[in-house]
């Protein structure tokens, strides 16, 4: 699977994906630090990644363009320290199919995971 993680996340979860054999990468790494929302969506299409963020944009974008992706994990409901990102993930890798992931947006809370299939 395929990732780009936004500048809310740490590069960490970059790293840690990349150790459980996914091809990810963190914006910070493509010089996309500041690059508006809609340019790291547009890249991610391109590279045919799902962004992975905890920015409340990326939906709205999504919605607003009836996108049917990219796919996207969003992390809602308060700060999450890495390894509360980590176990985030692992719940979403284990629960979702891969495929699916490509073409929904999931979003995750501390209790529970939901998964909207795109477009909005």
């Amino acid at each position: 699977m395929k990732f780009l993680v936004d500048m809310p996340l740490s590069p960490l979860l970059a790293n840690w994906l990349k150790v459980r054999g996914h091809d990810a990468v963190h914006v910070i790494h493509l010089a996309m630090g500041r690059s508006p929302d809609s340019d790291i969506m547009e890249r991610a299409r391109i590279d045919e990644r799902v962004v992975i963020t905890a920015d409340l944009d990326y939906p709205r974008l999504l919605a607003i363009t009836r996108a049917a992706g990219p796919g996207l994990i969003l992390f809602r409901g308060g700060n999450y320290s890495d390894q509360e990102t980590f176990e985030g993930m692992d719940r979403v890798l284990e629960t979702i199919n891969p495929e699916n992931l490509a073409t929904s947006i999931v979003v995750i809370e501390k209790k529970k995971i939901r998964r909207r299939p795109l477009p909005l």
